[in-house]
C-alpha cells in the first residue's frame, strides 16, 4: 500500500489562492487606529512594503507566485502528503488519515511559505532591514532564513518565554544572522515600559508585535513582516492546500474532514483555504475543523469584535474573535498559538458557519502527539498536536459509529528543537492552564 504521495517540482503551485473572492458576504475593512475609519493604502505603507499592501487589500481570486519565489520553494516544495496507516490500525478505525507534512521545510515549519515571498518583494520595494516578533520562533527563524536568501538584514523579538523554553530556535536565527531580543526587551520604549510594570512578565506575541512595530518605525529603510493573521499571511500559505487537493486525487480519495491547529490563523488557513472554495462554490460538504488551546481559545470563547493586533494599540484594528489585546496567554508550550485574536479571514469563515472550531488543553494534546510519534515516527510540534488530538478523537468517533471517514490535517512542524516540552509531559511535570 501506498502510503506517501509526492508530486514533481513542476507541479508548485504556480499562484496562491484568496478565500477573499470567494465569501458569500464580505468581510468588515481594517480601521485606523486613530480615526476608526477605514484604513487606506497609504496609511498601511507606513510599515508595510505597497507590493504587500495591494496583496492584503487584493480581492482577485489568484495572484500569480513571482519566479523567483517559485525557484526557492522548490528547495522544499511540493512537500509531502503521507497516509498515517499505523495509527489507523492502533485506534482500529476505519477512517483514513492523510497528513500534508510541512516539516519538510529547511526550518522544519510551514512559515517559509509566506517568509520567502514577504522577503522578496520587500527587497523589491529598496527596504534594507525587517523586524518581527515570534512565538515558539518557526516564524523568527523563517523570516531569518528567508532573509539572508534576499539579502535582508532582520531582528527579532522573541517572546519571553519561548526565548526561555526554545533555545535552539533562537541559535537557527542566529544562525542565518539574525538578531534576537527577548520580549519584552530593553531595545524599545514600549518593552521598557512593560518590563517597569512587570519586571517578571512572561512576554506574549501582542507585545513583541508592539515592540517589533516600534523598531520599524524607528529605523531607516526598515519594514515590519508578520507570520499570521493578515490576509496576505494566510494567501501565501494556500500552497499546502493546493497541493494537497491534487495529492489527494492521486490517492483516489476525497476528505471528509479537513483539520488544522489555529493561532494566529496561518496555519490553519494553508490547508483549509482551498477546500473552503470548493465548499462555498462546488458544495462541497466537508467539515472544516480549527483546533485552539483551550488556554488562548480565540475563536471558542472570544468576542467577534474590532480589536488590535498587538498590545500598545498601533496596529490596525481588525474585526476577528478576540481575548482582547491586553489578555496575557498562559506560558503554554504551543507558543505559536499564544495569540489573543484570530485572522479576520478565519474569523469570518467562522462567523458564516463554513467551519467549526474547538478547544484542548495541554496534557490531552501530548498525549496525542506521543501516540502520534510511537505509531509514525514523526514528533510533531507542539502547535501540530492539536490538530493531532483532533484527528484521533474523530478517528475514534468514526471507528464507535462504523463510518469510514476520509480526515487529512496539516502536520505544520515537526517537534524537535520542543523536547523540552515533552520532557515536561513524560516526566508528569505538565500542567494545564
Amino acid at each position: 500500500m501506498q502510503t506517501r504521495f509526492t508530486l514533481p517540482q513542476s507541479s508548485i503551485p504556480t499562484h496562491w489562492y484568496n478565500l477573499l473572492a470567494d465569501f458569500p458576504e464580505p468581510m468588515a475593512p481594517p480601521l485606523h487606529p486613530g480615526t476608526h475609519q477605514p484604513i487606506s493604502a497609504a496609511d498601511m505603507t507606513a510599515i508595510f512594503p505597497e507590493n504587500l499592501v495591494a496583496q492584503e487589500m487584493t480581492a482577485e481570486r489568484y495572484v500569480e507566485i513571482p519566479e523567483e519565489v517559485r525557484d526557492a520553494y522548490a528547495l522544499w516544495r511540493p512537500t509531502p502528503l503521507l497516509r498515517a496507516v499505523r495509527l489507523e490500525k492502533l485506534l482500529d478505525t476505519p477512517a483514513h488519515i492523510y497528513y500534508k507534512y510541512e516539516g519538510s521545510s529547511p526550518v522544519g515549519s510551514h512559515k517559509p511559505n509566506t517568509a520567502v515571498p514577504q522577503a522578496y518583494y520587500n527587497r523589491e520595494a529598496g527596504t534594507k532591514h525587517l523586524a518581527t516578533e515570534t512565538g515558539a520562533g518557526q516564524w523568527g527563524s523563517s523570516l531569518a532564513f528567508a532573509c539572508r536568501f534576499f539579502g535582508l538584514d532582520c531582528t527579532v523579538y522573541m517572546v519571553k518565554v519561548s526565548h526561555e523554553q526554545k533555545p535552539y530556535r533562537r541559535l537557527m536565527m542566529q544562525a542565518y544572522g539574525a538578531t534576537v531580543f527577548a520580549s519584552p526587551s530593553d531595545q524599545t520604549q514600549y518593552g521598557q515600559k512593560v518590563q517597569a510594570e512587570d519586571p517578571n512578565c512572561p512576554g506574549s506575541l501582542g507585545i513583541a508585535i508592539s515592540e517589533a512595530i516600534e523598531h520599524t518605525v524607528t529605523h531607516p529603510a526598515t519594514k515590519y513582516s508578520l507570520g499570521s493573521v493578515l490576509n496576505h499571511v494566510c494567501l501565501h500559505q494556500t500552497v499546502i492546500g493546493q497541493e494537497s487537493i491534487k495529492q489527494l486525487e492521486e490517492a483516489g480519495e476525497e476528505p471528509d474532514i479537513v483539520i488544522g491547529c489555529a493561532g494566529g490563523g496561518s496555519n490553519f488557513a494553508g490547508i483549509a483555504f482551498p477546500y473552503l472554495q470548493k465548499k462555498i462554490v462546488e458544495k462541497k460538504p466537508y467539515r472544516i475543523i480549527a483546533v485552539e488551546p483551550a488556554s488562548c481559545p480565540s475563536l471558542t470563547q472570544g468576542e467577534l469584535r474590532y480589536d488590535s493586533g498587538d498590545t500598545a494599540g498601533m496596529t490596525p484594528l481588525m474585526l476577528m474573535y478576540t481575548l482582547g489585546h491586553d489578555f496575557m496567554p498562559p506560558k503554554i508550550h504551543a507558543g505559536g498559538l499564544r495569540y489573543h485574536g484570530m485572522a479576520p479571514a478565519v474569523s469570518h469563515a467562522y462567523k458564516l458557519g463554513l467551519i467549526e472550531a474547538r478547544a484542548y488543553q495541554q496534557t490531552a494534546v501530548f498525549e496525542a502527539a506521543v501516540l502520534f510519534a510511537r505509531s509514525e515516527g514523526i514528533i510533531p510540534a507542539p502547535e501540530s498536536a492539536h490538530a493531532v488530538r483532533a484527528v484521533i478523537d474523530e478517528a475514534v468517533k468514526a471507528r464507535e459509529e462504523g463510518h469510514k471517514k476520509v480526515i487529512l490535517f496539516n502536520m505544520s512542524g515537526h517537534g524537535m528543537l520542543d523536547l523540552t516540552a515533552y520532557d515536561a509531559y513524560l516526566t508528569g511535570n505538565l500542567q494545564d492552564e
